[in-house]
């Protein structure tokens, strides 16, 4: 007597089938309102981040009022200190790279593997990613996200459009978001106008402008003011 073989097909449950076509529809409409995310801000300007966000619910939560002091300036406007200051601080392979610094990640992850804290391997464009369309904290998932994210805007941007937006967007002080309420808030003038050691002053506090302030700078600001200044001198022109 013949025996019926097994159609594989049929082996899968209606409801695995199910599963696995919703997972894929959300995934593509994932990856097209990503997409579409990305290119509309490769034009226009975002208007606030998660992170402007939670800094004024935990102000709130302080019983501290409102604030967000911010003012898009565009690339060419902004001073050319500051640009510098900003890449010799934070991404010195800013235009060569693809998003990632591959030797600051692996300095990073073995130094973490020991318990030591030092400057994360983020580079510009991944801390723009980060800011623009993701929520602040620290998790794996987040991570992916961050890379992915990384990638868009390194595919659909410009590298000037990349540093025009970080250096809007990021934070520079309590409530102090981008280079031109930076510059107000502390040197009373537009960042247009800043002067060397004023941008890489700014740039020492980026990685903790809640802590450090260019107004109240420590010796160990004033220390990194003094690396950043001679890393801009290094660093020769940025041909974008």
């Amino acid at each position: 007597m013949a025996t019926k073989k097994r159609n594989p097909r049929k082996t899968k449950s209606p409801l695995f089938q199910k599963i696995t076509r919703i997972v894929t529809k959300v995934f593509l409409w994932f990856l097209m309102v990503s997409v579409l995310w990305v290119l509309f801000y490769r034009f226009v300007n975002p208007p606030i981040t998660l992170l402007m966000v939670q800094r004024n619910i935990e102000r709130k939560a302080d019983g501290k009022p409102y604030k967000m002091e911010k003012k898009w300036v565009d690339f060419d406007q902004i001073s050319d200190n500051m640009k510098r200051a900003a890449v010799s601080a934070e991404d010195q392979l800013f235009l060569k790279h693809i998003g990632f610094d591959v030797k600051a990640i692996e300095k990073a992850f073995a130094a973490n593997q020991k318990g030591k804290k030092i400057k994360g391997g983020s580079t510009i464009s991944q801390q723009t990613a980060k800011n623009v369309f993701l929520w602040p904290g620290r998790s794996w998932i987040r991570k992916g996200f961050e890379a992915y994210f990384t990638l868009l805007i390194e595919i659909f941007w410009s590298k000037e459009r990349i540093l025009e937006v970080y250096l809007n967007v990021i934070e520079m002080g309590d409530g102090i978001y981008g280079a031109e309420a930076a510059s107000q808030a502390y040197y009373g003038k537009s960042c247009t106008k800043l002067s060397r050691a004023q941008a890489a002053l700014i740039a020492a506090c980026f990685p903790n402008p809640i802590r450090w302030s260019p107004k109240h700078a420590t010796p160990y600001i004033r220390h990194r003011q003094y690396l950043i200044m001679k890393n801009m001198r290094r660093l020769g022109p940025l041909d974008f």
